[in-house]
Parts: C-alpha cells; structure tokens; sequence
C-alpha cells in the first residue's frame, strides 16, 4: 500500500509554491516527519515531512515545478521491496496532480462582491485580474493591484520582473558568465519593491540621533539584563519601542490605504527586515506596543534565527503595519528604505558613528546615527512624517521616556 505525499496548506494568500531541494532520492528509506523536500513559496521555505515510513518509491514533482496546496509530490512504499521499480519512477511527472490545473480552472469562482463592484467601477473584468484567494478568487486587493498597474489584460504577479533583453555577451565574455534562475522569493521581492514605487507616493525625510544615552544605558545593564532575561541586550529593543510610541501619536504612519480607504491599525505590529543567504525577509514583532524591551528582544531574536534556519512560518511573515530595516549592521551610513506595501512607513537605521557635535555650545565627540523614514505621502503628510522622526529620537536621546510612557 502506497502513501502519497501531498503539499501542505501553504498559508493565507499563498496559491503555489515552486519545488525545490529533495532530501531523498528514490529507492530511500525514510522514517514518518523525516524531512522529504523543500518547497519555496513567495514568502517563506517550507520543509515537507514524511507521512508515513517506508521506501520512497516515486517522485511526481521535481525540483524546479510548481505545484499548488494538495498537489501530489510523491508516493511511500511500505517495505524495502518498493526500492525495485525506483528506476522506471524516478523521472515521472505529475499527470493528474491539482498544481497542474489550468489557470482557467480557477477563474471558475465568482468574484468577491467589492471586488465585483471595483471591476465594474474600472470597466475591467474578471479574466484580466488574476485572483490570489481560495480556488483563484478575485479579491478586492487583486482588483486594486491591477488597476495600479493600468492592467488592460490579464495581470501576472507572480511571473518574474521582466526587463529588455540583453544584447549577447561577446565570445570571450560568454564562458565567464553564469545564468542562474531567480528563486521564487527574489522574484518576489523585485516585483513588491517595483510595485511599491509605482503605486506609492514615496519620499524620505532625515534625522540624526545621539546614541549616547541609550549606549551608556545598555553597557551599564547589559550583564544584568542576559542574566535576568537570557538575552542580550541589542538596540531593537529600544528602537521598536520607540517606533510604537511615535505610531500611538501619529496613526497616520501605521495605518494604509485600501482603494478609497484608509485603515487605521489599533495595534502594533512590527516587521523587522531580516537579510538570508535566500534574500531579505520581513517577519513581525506582533502586538510589540503591549511588550517591554526583554520580550522584544526574546521575540526578534526567535524571528531572527529562525529566518536564518529556514524556520519562519507564514504567520511570523503576515500582518506587519510598520518595518524597520537595520542597514547599520553592515556598515551603511545612510539610504533611503523602500516601503513594505501596503504599509505606510518604514524606519531606518544606520550605522552609529562618532562625530563632532555642538552640545550646550562646546563641540563634543558622539556617537551619531542617521535615521531615514520613508513614507506614502498619500495619507501621510509631511508635518506628521516630521514629527514621527523626531518622537523616535526623542526617546532614543532620552530613553527613560520609553519607561514613564512620555
């Protein structure tokens, strides 16, 4: 008796996932939870576990295909008998497997009712939009995105940037160059950055901080603060911290827009940009306004290995209303964030650098960082962008104010 090996639930918004490494080859012994494959989707990589135990018998889906949630990946035998038909199986293709549906399978479901209305206001209709919801429903954000874009067609998000061909390498070039396939999640990351400057009215406003007090504070504290908590104590903490007290004040930097609204968010929920060897991930500090600094520490530090590991689950990516972006760690002294759409903000941070500076009219010797917030002009005016920055200086410049609430 064979168990097929199915791709997991995949997670909201998800439809595909591209096959990437297996683990096993046919003709395997594997034991049940025992990792099979990688599947890499727009968001996070996933590992697929073994069902059952047994004999890896066939491979439906191979490294590279994309298959859809329930798609079958392959098959386990029972025994080690199942190893002899390994060779006829290796190279088989899914025939029958849901990811190979036709896109025109998942248009079958009507649109969402505001979707529907969205469509009729733009005079486009539902084959030129391409749905992100279950069995490939047309959703209200999908319709948004294409008329964005000015889509007079049907949209394609999930294809890779596309670009003027090339001209050809010269013959002594060609040899010393290397062409290698974009994975799912940098197609994904060019395609939202692109989006987010042609959808967004986006400009950055600059500030400067003296991070003394904060580094006086943390080299006093440090040791007490990893014995205590079992963590270190980094500068996120103050910083996200910061950040949740600026957004109380000015909801506009937390909120986003959503066709002709705007939503405000009650809550904070904290991306923190996380650089891989697989690209650059944003998984979220959730209600990071209700934590004090040790537990968003512990949090970032859980986010952070985890991203490292592979490890992040669709929930640790979804839900962010404002992102932090660290460019510091690697030596940048300033840029200019792009923002994580649909969000409304993004902060970043630099790298803390002494530098002369005048206090109380003596010039002193500091250690300065430049911070940069990039922001949608749409529903953010400059005032509110402004004083944002200068509230999370404040605090930073005077940080017993994260403690009293000031």
């Amino acid at each position: 008796m064979a168990t097929e090996i199915r791709v997991p639930t995949l997670g909201e918004s998800v439809s595909e996932a591209t096959v990437g490494t297996w683990f096993k080859k046919v003709g395997d012994t594997i034991k049940a939870d025992e990792p099979l494959c990688e599947l890499e989707t727009d968001k996070v990589t996933i590992e697929v576990p073994a069902p059952a135990s047994g004999v890896l018998s066939e491979i439906t889906a191979n490294a590279g295909e994309t298959v859809a949630p329930g798609g079958l990946l392959g098959q386990i035998a029972e025994g080690a008998s199942a190893g002899a038909a390994a060779p006829a199986a290796a190279g088989k293709k899914a025939e029958a497997a849901p990811a190979a549906a036709p896109a025109a399978a998942a248009s079958s479901m009507p649109p969402a009712p505001a979707a529907a209305k969205m469509l009729a206001e733009n005079n486009l209709s539902a084959d030129q939009v391409e749905g992100s919801g279950k069995r490939g429903q047309v959703l209200k954000g999908d319709v948004i995105a294409a008329v964005t874009r000015g889509a007079t067609a049907a949209a394609t998000p999930a294809e890779p940037v596309k670009v003027a061909a090339r001209a050809p390498s010269s013959e002594a070039d060609a040899p010393r160059e290397e062409r290698v396939k974009m994975t799912r999640l940098r197609q994904t990351i060019a395609r939202r950055l692109k989006d987010a400057q042609n959808t967004a009215a986006m400009l950055t406003t600059y500030n400067e901080v003296d991070m003394k007090a904060v580094m006086d504070l943390r080299n006093r504290y440090k040791d007490l603060f990893e014995k205590k908590h079992g963590v270190k104590l980094g500068f996120m903490g103050f910083f996200t911290k910061a950040v949740t007290h600026a957004l109380k004040e000015l909801p506009a930097v937390n909120a986003e827009i959503d066709g002709t609204d705007i939503i405000y968010k009650n809550y904070c929920h904290i991306g923190v940009a996380v650089g891989t060897d697989k690209g650059l991930v944003v998984p979220v500090v959730r209600d990071a306004d209700q934590m004090s600094i040790s537990e968003i520490e512990k949090e970032i530090g859980r986010l952070g290995k985890a991203a490292r590991d592979g490890e992040l689950s669709m929930a640790d990516m979804q839900g962010g209303t404002f992102t932090i972006s660290n460019g510091g760690v690697y030596g940048s002294l300033m840029s200019s964030p792009i923002l994580n759409a649909p969000q409304s903000g993004i902060l970043g941070m630099h790298k803390i650098q002494e530098r002369p500076v005048v206090v109380g009219g003596q010039i002193v010797i500091r250690p300065m960082m430049y911070l940069a917030l990039s922001y949608d002009h749409r529903i953010v005016d400059g005032k509110e962008a402004v004083t944002f920055l200068v509230r999370v200086k404040e605090s930073l410049e005077d940080p017993e104010r994260l403690v009293l609430d000031l």
